[in-house]
């Protein structure tokens, strides 16, 4: 029920607000890029690389098992996360502030993924590994959905796209220093740090603790330097009330936010293609081109590298351009690279397209958060970015399904990998309806 209040009309304390200082500080906004810089540790070492390859190799039953498990308790965690988000973000534009609940859901990450140290590498520990996963997961993208609506006040006028490059950038840099102190202080090593006992595998294990204490240190800064400009608004229990109620009222409006959808239909689709690529990468390079275990890590890396480098590169791209035109380009240009990548045979040409790829992976994420900011309504942000994240998990078994099936029936991992270029397709031809507002972005209040 945008443009008017509930029930008895508008009130004072529905309107007060702070004032928004006429610059906010740079360190406020260096404070805002630490927290992409703190919590990208979680997803790349517990996630990705360190904790799932241990899980499945030494605490289930076995790697068959193992992966089972681990791909049912991401799929789970992403249904709660993809239903909860737009819930949550509604009543947080009810009671008014975003930190609060960023705090709470950073806490709680921490918590549980501090508490994966307890997971000795035997069967017995697989549930309350999984269970603290899923915690984690959980609670590291509920953060998410306020850590990004905080960026439409933050960013300086015409500058949303470079603040939110920016803080992508921090994101893989942070998260690759982390994985690098893990590999090289931890795993990788005939002297683990602290004379970890590498038979019970606390070398491995620790590597959480290194994420938690990470995660929690880094994330200290956007609480002490960077503002939340809103005054609570409502009490808790009148904003669940309220929030639920708007959110009811925006999807039977739905035809209202009508450019929204179509820009949320487009990003399920080619963010559904991404997280199928990162999913499917290690397998194709090891199943198609022979890469080792070792290899893998290294083209991870690298591939996190490029990245990170095209997110800053094209954070005054997207500032000087626009994001849709941003996201156009990084979709076209990851059609035409992952085209070739599936025709190449030597790995040479493999390395070279995938690090050609990693530089559009950043801009098409940093631009997608960028035009959220710039779409959302004013007093509706974290409702949108709850929305926003509904869209990166509502169809997060549609890749994956594509690809194993088509694999499957074809018996060529190449025509299983391609159906990837059919949702960048997909998503860019939505992306093609969705007008992009011409008006400058809001700053503040």
């Amino acid at each position: 029920m945008r443009g008017e209040d509930f029930e008895t009309g508008s009130t004072v304390q529905e309107k007060r607000r702070d004032s928004k200082p006429a610059q906010v500080s740079r360190r406020a906004l260096i404070s805002w890029c630490l927290y992409d810089w703190a919590n990208s540790a979680f997803s790349t070492v517990v996630i990705t690389f360190v904790f799932a390859a241990y899980f499945t190799q030494s605490v289930a039953e076995n790697p068959i098992v193992g992966t089972a498990l681990w791909g049912h308790t991401l799929s789970l965690a992403a249904l709660i996360v993809a239903f909860s988000s737009p819930v949550l973000g509604a009543i947080a534009d009810k009671t008014g502030s975003r930190k609060p609940w960023l705090g709470g859901f950073t806490a709680v990450s921490v918590l549980a993924t501090s508490m994966l140290w307890f997971v000795e590498p035997s069967p017995s520990y697989a549930l309350p590994a999984l269970f603290l996963v899923g915690l984690g997961v959980i609670a590291f993208d509920f953060s998410a959905v306020f850590y990004n609506a905080l960026l439409p006040a933050l960013a300086p006028p015409g500058k949303v796209g470079r603040l939110s490059g920016w803080g992508w950038a921090a994101g893989y840099a942070g998260g690759l220093t982390c994985l690098v102190a893990a590999l090289f202080g931890l795993v990788q090593t005939e002297a683990p740090w602290f004379g970890l006992d590498a038979d019970r595998a606390e070398h491995v294990r620790a590597t959480t603790l290194l994420v938690a204490v990470w995660f929690a240190i880094f994330s200290v800064p956007i609480f002490l330097y960077t503002p939340d400009f809103i005054r609570a608004r409502y009490p808790i229990g009148m904003a669940i009330r309220y929030g639920i109620r708007e959110l009811l009222s925006t999807l039977r409006n739905v035809h209202r936010h009508r450019n929204i959808v179509k820009f949320l239909v487009a990003r399920m689709l080619y963010i559904d293609g991404l997280n199928t690529l990162f999913s499917f990468a290690g397998i194709y390079a090891a199943g198609t081109f022979g890469m080792t275990v070792a290899e893998i890590i290294r083209f991870g890396i690298a591939l996190n590298v490029s990245a990170g480098l095209g997110a800053a590169a094209f954070a005054w791209i997207d500032d000087w351009i626009g994001p849709k035109k941003t996201i156009l380009i990084s979709l076209v240009s990851l059609i035409v690279f992952g085209g070739a990548l599936l025709l190449v045979e030597s790995k040479e040409l493999f390395w070279l397209l995938g690090l050609a790829i990693g530089i559009f992976v950043g801009p098409i994420q940093a631009a997608s958060r960028s035009f959220m900011a710039r779409l959302a309504p004013k007093d509706m942000e974290t409702e949108m970015f709850g929305l926003f994240a509904f869209s990166g998990k509502a169809t997060a078994f549609l890749g994956p399904f594509l690809v194993s099936t088509v694999t499957l029936r074809s018996g060529s991992q190449r025509l299983g990998m391609a159906t990837i270029l059919c949702l960048f397709l997909a998503g860019l031809v939505v992306l093609l309806f969705v007008s992009y507002p011409t008006a400058k972005l809001r700053t503040g209040p």
